[in-house]
């Protein structure tokens, strides 16, 4: 029964990362074929319209202003942590990067898309909206004066003769990557609430490649609830949410931008499809933007752009952690974590700290594996006797009252050399959660993110550029099944069982390298567990005698063989 279980698992596993290994994203346009984007505009009052919007003006035509400036210039904003560049055209953040991770060109990692941000349907970060297109086009187009109040902060101001003010004020947190903003328009002496609008994101195109790639989607939470994440499939048939959000935005797999503890507060999604350039063979990029309307007009909101980084994010808020999506096993996942990185810290290699992680692990894990080994050998070694009962028994059918015999006899065999067949397998099954949860984060964590193991080996959450690991990882997976106990499979089983190690080397090929670590020490470790098991339990393989020589004594009523080879 535990082979069939192992094998059911086993299948399970290579139908997932099979799935994931053909369907690894959607198909690319061909060349020279440019779609159009496909977008929802933003409709400041909170509704989703399927529109083409224009592209945005470079100036506000016919506005007089009484406070703001003739020329478009730049401010610069850096903290340890980021660089940002704000326009004071309509005094929006035209630029965010992060100082601490890099691009593939070794480059501070750019947030904001530079080549649709500010054109067509995709409005730069903190556009503002209002129910009137032609007071949202003066907002986001007049040039404003420039007012720095201090380090990290810069102040935008705009008046014009028609009664519109507006000030837009950012302060910095140079401890994180989090800032406050706070936008207050009035409109001839009345104040108006406007729609904030971030725009299409993120801009680190780097993580959302590969097959274990996420792709921009909403997210957001509730107070005292899990946080939501929608793909563009959810954002087309309901893109407007209103709640009391803990926090509220968009991220990918390793970034996010949201909106810290709003409050009540009005969501506005939209899905964005990026056309490739043409005659190229880039896929089409999908995006997510999304807009926040604040219950009352000025409101100050804090704003979180950053990397999904656990202890970043914990140092904000503790149920900010939530938005790194670790799975179903995430309680398990965060002491691995803190594992990795106290381990990292030194050994300075993520790499070796994968391996020591991997060889700790199965340190601890070591008794339940050696008694599921153990199990098996036994059951290995009774696997004729209960074949010879399962034999007679064959012209039975299973409905027939002397099939209870059998198990009565199969029990007794069990019982008589100490063997629970569910021990066979309890143990594989404990230590699923593990496997699972550390697959989880070393395919998740944003520390593996661009760091570098030996050689070849540059970036652990990418594949190996040469597929030395993923031969590797098959070779072992091949071994460590041929010395596996095969007593009581039938050779079809068998055939497939040592075929499936070198099918799976073709799906290790776009797995990355730091999972194909800890896969391969796991599988040398085993190897060595079976030999060690060998050494502690012999096999020791009964012989079930001529039926001539058995001895006959009644159980349960009737006439039956249990004599056997001790």
């Amino acid at each position: 029964m535990e082979r069939r279980v192992f094998i059911a698992l086993f299948l399970s596993f290579l139908v997932f990362f099979t799935y994931q290994a053909i369907f690894p994203s959607k198909p690319t346009p061909k060349p020279g074929a440019t779609p159009a984007a496909k977008t929802a505009a933003v409709n400041p009052e909170g509704s989703a319209q399927g529109a083409t919007v224009p592209a945005e003006p470079t100036a506000a035509p016919g506005v007089a202003t009484l406070v703001g400036e003739q020329a478009e210039r730049t401010v610069t904003l850096e903290t340890p942590h980021v660089i940002a560049v704000f326009t004071n055209r309509g005094g929006r953040l035209k630029s965010w990067k992060l100082k601490e991770y890099l691009d593939r060109s070794g480059r501070p990692l750019e947030l904001i898309d530079q080549t649709i941000a500010g054109t067509g349907a995709h409005p730069l970060p903190f556009s503002l909206a209002l129910p009137d297109p032609t007071v949202s086009s003066v907002l986001n187009q007049a040039l404003y004066a420039v007012r720095t109040s201090g380090e990290g902060q810069v102040t935008f101001d705009l008046q014009t003769e028609a009664g519109l003010k507006a000030s837009k004020s950012f302060a910095l947190d140079p401890q994180s990557y989090t800032f406050s903003v706070t936008a207050q328009v009035s409109v001839n002496g009345a104040d108006a609430n406007p729609v904030i609008q971030w725009g299409p994101g993120l801009g680190d195109t780097d993580s959302q490649t590969g097959r274990y790639a996420v792709k921009p989607e909403a997210l957001f939470a509730t107070q005292g609830r899990k946080p939501e994440r929608l793909n563009a499939s959810k954002i087309g048939s309901t893109p407007n949410y209103e709640d009391s959000f803990d926090y509220a935005g968009i991220d990918d797999h390793y970034f996010a931008a949201f909106a810290l503890k709003p409050g009540r507060s009005k969501l506005t999604y939209q899905a964005v499809q990026v056309p490739p350039p043409s005659n190229t063979k880039e896929a089409v990029r999908d995006l997510m933007a999304f807009a926040i309307q604040p219950a009352s007009p000025g409101q100050t909101l804090t704003f979180y752009v950053g990397p999904k980084e656990f202890d970043t994010l914990a140092s904000i808020d503790r149920n900010l952690v939530k938005a790194i999506n670790f799975g179903m096993f995430d309680w398990i996942v965060v002491p691995l974590l803190r594992s990795l990185n106290w381990i990292h810290g030194y050994v300075g290699n993520y790499g070796w700290a994968i391996f020591i992680l991997t060889l700790l692990i199965n340190l601890v894990l070591f008794p339940l594996n050696h008694k599921s080994v153990v199990s098996m050998r036994k059951m290995q070694e009774i696997q004729p006797e209960a074949k010879a009962i399962q034999e007679r028994y064959a012209k039975y059918k299973s409905t027939d009252p002397a099939r209870q015999n059998m198990n009565q006899e199969l029990m007794a065999l069990y019982r008589e050399n100490g063997v629970n067949p569910a021990t066979g397998c309890i143990p594989i099954l404990l230590t699923l959660p593990v496997f699972l949860a550390f697959y989880a984060l070393l395919t998740t964590a944003i520390e593996l993110r661009g760091a570098p193991f030996i050689g070849w080996i540059h970036d652990l959450s990418l594949p190996d550029p040469y597929y030395v690991m993923p031969v590797l990882v098959g070779a072992s997976q091949v071994i460590q099944q041929w010395l596996t106990p095969q007593a009581g499979v039938d050779p079809a089983q068998q055939k497939m069982m040592m075929i499936m190690p070198v099918v799976l080397i073709f799906v290790f090929v776009s797995t990355p390298a730091g999972a194909l670590i800890y896969w391969l020490v796991g599988n040398v470790w085993r190897i060595i567990q079976m030999q060690l098991t060998n050494f502690i339990h012999p096999p020791k393989l009964h012989v079930v005698r001529p039926a001539a020589e058995r001895r006959v004594k009644r159980v349960g009523g009737s006439r039956t063989d249990d004599a056997r080879e001790n």
